[in-house]
């Protein structure tokens, strides 16, 4: 192990030792993990006062027992919901509101507009919203029947005289003079869909308060609605499929890359750092031994394709093309090199006289890179090694590592010892993100929207960069003393966070919690990097000082 120099790209840097507390909340690998909200969620009916239902007694059992009926209709078993409105005695709906949806089924305008009237609806804006649409229908309708006059009077007489929605009322008017209502508007016509009328009943549902008419499929956005709610709140989901609704939901273990499947040992030194392709069908590897490895994966199994040669001192940092054909590298020979994954090709040496090139990332569009200098300065090149722009930076503090946010025009830099920068390429405002911590690394997360901290003490914060700016996660567990160790996002909807340890484990958290919910067993040296399969949320990657690359499975992948 190598302390650094404040200029050199290492792949770690000499800190001040700190101390975290106990993982007391943890799961250690192997032992048995599930996640669950804990009580049953099945409904119990109350006895005696028959209002209300279910345990906490809040649920209106008229309402209960309505958007069931609704549920049953939604789904096509209209005698089956008939049969549960007469043996219930609750009606989905009122007579008058029964009426008024089968005036609408009809095209019965007026007498559907009379009816709207007399349901009781407090709100005259409502009233004279709903009839405009009834109308405006009516008149499309006319017009399509080739019957322009009544369609007229209906524009004069009954819509513009409502005085609402001006500019849609005179752009009726438009279109009757312009004798083009066909190619104008087809959304209200009976070529427009299958069952236009039902489509357009369901608008109108939208715009009446839910007491009047059951919005559509009301009981399955509450179950919706309870599966996420259980889905959130479970620190190990990781996968994507159907849920089940007979019980509570939980996951286990068996969700999480948390058993090794494979050592990698071609390196011949300490590994430094690694990182899977956008696709998740490569993983790039650095180490000591100045040495790059180009891995495939193929059918879960990562197998060696190419090892790259070139650089004369150890490797530090990797960047992937957008398209995933070439990378970047650069190590503590302060020179970057972009290499062409099939062929194995050094395709440009990047460098400037007397300065030293400490990090490496690819601008969005892919025909530009950029590099933070040891001049503290934040440099563009066009990729045949053509300087385009400089940036000048602040002179206290190192540039070993660079980020580019979600649109590709915002870089991200250090700033200080405990601050990082993002700031506009193009019109350069700057925003500042200052920890109480010294900040050893960071990272962004696969979308460019998620800002990963890696702090002095072992913590990681995390922000969100995108839009207002703020800290939406702090995580303890990791140790970390004297050296650089390097964290990622990662699996499904970025949920998790991994990071390597100078214990030799790997932790894993979930976004919303605190402390980690595994710790990886395997490394006999500190694990320096590691990197999550964006393609595969159940393959991670290690790498580590004992000369080894460990990829982890789940129990499920395996099984």
């Amino acid at each position: 192990m190598k302390g650094v120099e404040d200029e050199s790209l290492p792949k770690r840097m000499k800190v001040p030792s700190g101390n975290i507390g106990g993982l007391s909340d943890s799961i250690s690998v192997g032992e048995q993990g599930s996640c669950s909200l804990g009580g049953s969620m099945a409904l119990q009916l109350a006895s005696g006062d028959d209002k209300v239902v279910g345990s906490n007694r809040v649920i209106s059992k008229v309402g209960f027992v309505r958007i069931i009926t609704e549920a049953i209709y939604s789904l096509g078993y209209s005698k089956t919901g008939k049969h549960l409105e007469e043996e219930s005695g609750i009606s989905l709906h009122s007579n008058l509101v029964a009426t008024f949806i089968q005036q609408i089924l009809d095209g019965q305008w007026d007498e559907s507009v009379k009816t709207l009237h007399q349901i009781d609806l407090i709100d005259e804006s409502i009233i004279k919203t709903t009839s405009f649409e009834i109308l405006e229908r009516k008149f499309f309708e006319l017009l399509d029947g080739e019957k322009e006059v009544d369609a007229g009077n209906t524009l004069r007489t009954q819509i513009m005289p409502l005085n609402v929605n001006r500019d849609r009322a005179k752009e009726l008017s438009y279109i009757m003079a312009s004798q083009s209502h066909i190619s104008l508007d087809k959304t209200h016509t009976q070529e427009s869909g299958l069952c236009p009328r039902k489509k357009f009943l369901g608008e109108l549902r939208k715009l009446l308060p839910p007491t009047v008419v059951i919005p559509e499929y009301r009981l399955v956005r509450l179950v919706e609605q309870a599966l996420d709610f259980q889905r959130d709140g479970c620190r190990l989901h990781n996968s994507v499929g159907e849920m089940s609704l007979l019980v509570d939901h939980q996951c286990g273990l068996d969700q999480i890359p948390c058993q090794t499947v494979q050592i990698l040992k071609e390196h011949n030194d300490e590994v430094w750092f690694l990182k899977f392709s956008h696709n998740g069908r490569y993983l790039a590897s650095s180490s000591r031994d100045s040495h790059v490895i180009i891995w495939v994966n193929v059918d879960g199994q990562v197998i060696m394709r190419r090892r790259l040669t070139g650089h004369g001192q150890p490797v530090s940092y990797i960047s992937w093309s957008p398209e995933d054909d070439q990378i970047l590298t650069c190590g503590e020979d302060k020179t970057v090199r972009r290499w062409d994954i099939d062929s194995g090709e050094c395709l440009c040496v990047y460098g400037t006289q007397n300065l030293g090139l400490l990090s490496c990332e690819w601008a969005a569009d892919g025909k530009h890179i950029y590099t933070g200098v040891t001049d503290k300065s934040t440099r563009m090149w066009d990729l045949e090694g053509k300087e385009v722009e400089c940036w000048p930076g602040y002179p206290t503090y190192r540039m070993t590592d660079l980020g580019i946010a979600s649109d590709g025009k915002e870089l991200v830099t250090y700033y200080k010892e405990d601050g990082v920068v993002l700031f506009q390429r193009e019109t350069y405002p700057e925003t500042v993100i200052e920890d109480n911590q010294t900040i050893t690394s960071f990272v962004l997360s696969e979308d460019g929207k998620l800002l990963l901290l890696s702090l002095w003490n072992g913590d990681l914060h995390l922000y969100n960069i995108d839009g207002c700016l703020h800290c939406i996660g702090e995580y303890i567990g990791s140790k970390r003393s004297r050296f650089v160790v390097r964290s990622c996002l990662g699996g499904l909807k970025q949920a998790f966070i991994a990071s390597g340890s100078e214990n030799s484990q790997v932790y894993i958290w979930h976004r919303h919690y605190v402390k980690p919910i595994c710790s990886l067993s395997g490394h006999t040296g500190a694990v320096n990097c590691v990197s999550w399969n964006p393609a595969n949320h159940h393959m991670l990657a290690s790498a580590s000082d004992d000369r080894t690359i460990r990829i982890w499975g789940s129990k499920q992948e395996n099984s």
